[in-house]
């Protein structure tokens, strides 16, 4: 067809159809009551070439292909679109005039984004999105990083928004930050954490459809716009709910993500990610929107990265059943800190995942030799991310004075305050929870519990200065 012919023929289409027409800066979507038909523009930018009808072909058929990782029941096919400029059918005879994607419509405010604004996204929907896009992560296969680096990505974003910020200030910031990240990337790249992602997963392109979760829209027209960290990847969910006013919701994904992945070795370079994340919203925004206000929040949300929180380390204490995990939790989601959860990490050295049955796969995982193993590996993950900005909380028992001391001590060498939460309960009550828990990473049993309880050392009165309330 020539220049100009798409648009009629997409109006054409949209009568034959009686389908409303939403229009982006790359395609057209055609919606019927039961389908959605998705045309792609005759176009060529800078990040897009969907020049000839071979391409937006191809990239059809990418389209469906990469999307049914994560959207499977919504992707059905690629269409025909057949018969003449003036009546265009689906499928039909004669020649193919153009392709479109077809989908599945879903209702109204199934958006993460829609729900947000009306207040009706809930712990549980992060939760399941988080246990789906970990899942995702690990079996999405690991990707040559051949495509622009991070910096040229995120200077490139500036760029498309640079009316909304302070140009100069914030390129300086990222390429001192991407400075000091540079080898994370490059050793995170050489062992495999480079995958193919989704590269575009905001609040819009997320669903909650019948209690599922589904990502969809994926990036498919720039390989190397998917092929990324996964630590990149889940920034942008979490960046987006910040933005739309949603910071526990967003902790609480990071940190749902962190456990199920143990990628925590990532996490000195989500600031950059974060920023990053925000400064591409805001582009986009500013396309559709110059000066809008959607588009001055995500600017504000870029330069908020910019500012660290600062650093702290809090360790919790108590015995299993205490409260420990959910005052840990109250406090992460509230403060944005790391958490490192001895139960999953004790896990993760001996190759189990977080709710795996150690006693069904033969592990005494409450050996002296484990427990040393565990707090050890505690302290390292949270020596790094403390050097890299982030307040952490250690959620594990801490029953005995030397184990508190070498968290003081960490915190004292590495110079940020130092907390205590600590945590208890009647002995009846301890036994209650862990006979009704299920569902956790903590195998801690009855015998368990009267084992920790008998090498118990108490909180001493010099410790009880660092003891702060438990959040609620």
């Amino acid at each position: 067809m020539k220049a100009g012919e798409t648009g009629r023929l997409v109006a054409a289409l949209a009568r034959r159809l009686r389908a409303e027409v939403r229009e982006t800066h790359i395609s057209w979507v055609l919606l019927t009551p039961e389908f959605a038909y998705k045309l792609k523009k005759p176009l060529r930018l800078r990040f897009v070439d969907y020049a000839t009808e071979e391409k937006r072909r191809h990239f059809c058929e990418e389209e469906v292909r990469l999307n049914g990782r994560l959207a499977p029941g919504l992707y059905l096919g690629v269409a025909r679109v057949t018969g003449s400029l003036a009546a265009p059918d689906l499928d039909g005879a004669g020649p193919t005039l153009a392709h479109a994607v077809r989908m599945r419509r879903f209702p109204p405010g199934a958006l993460f984004s829609e729900r947000a604004a009306q207040g009706l996204l809930d712990a549980g929907a992060v939760d399941r999105l988080a246990a789906v896009l970990a899942a995702f992560h690990a079996a999405a296969p690991a990707c040559a990083a051949g495509g622009p680096d991070l910096r040229e990505r995120a200077l490139a974003a500036l760029a498309g928004a640079a009316e909304l910020l302070p140009r100069e200030a914030l390129a300086g910031w990222i390429a001192r930050e991407d400075v000091a990240v540079q080898p994370l990337w490059q050793a995170r790249a050489a062992a495999g954490h480079v995958r193919e992602g989704h590269g575009d997963l905001h609040l819009a392109n997320l669903l909650a459809l019948g209690g599922e979760v589904m990502a969809f829209d994926c990036i498919e027209f720039d390989p190397a716009l998917r092929c990324i960290d996964v630590i990149e990847d889940i920034a942008f969910p979490v960046m987006d709910l910040v933005a739309h006013g949603l910071p526990r919701l967003a902790w609480r994904l990071l940190d749902g993500w962190l456990e199920r992945t143990g990628e925590h070795e990532g996490v000195p370079g989500l600031r950059l990610c974060l920023a990053y994340r925000a400064l591409v919203r805001a582009m986009a925004c500013q396309l559709r929107q110059p000066q809008g206000a959607e588009a001055r929040r995500y600017a504000a949300e870029a330069l908020r990265w910019t500012t660290p929180a600062q650093p702290r380390l809090v360790i919790t204490h108590g015995l299993p059943g205490s409260g420990k995990t959910f005052a840990s939790q109250q406090l992460l989601e509230r403060t944005g800190a790391i958490r490192l959860r001895s139960d999953v990490e004790r896990k993760r050295l001996h190759g189990l995942a977080p709710l795996a049955d150690s006693r069904a796969a033969g592990r005494d995982l409450y050996t002296p030799e484990s427990t040393q193993q565990t707090y050890a590996r505690l302290f390292l993950l949270a020596r790094r991310l403390l050097c890299a900005g982030w307040p952490v909380v250690l959620d594990a028992a801490f029953l005995r004075r030397v184990e508190r001391e070498q968290a003081h001590a960490l915190a004292a060498e590495l110079q940020v305050p130092f907390a205590i939460l600590d945590c208890d309960a009647p002995p009846e009550i301890l036994r209650q929870r862990l006979a009704a828990r299920t569902g956790d990473a903590s195998e801690a049993d009855l015998r368990v519990l009267e084992l920790l309880r008998s090498g118990r050392e108490p909180l001493q009165e010099d410790e009880r200065a660092w003891v702060q309330p438990l959040p609620e």
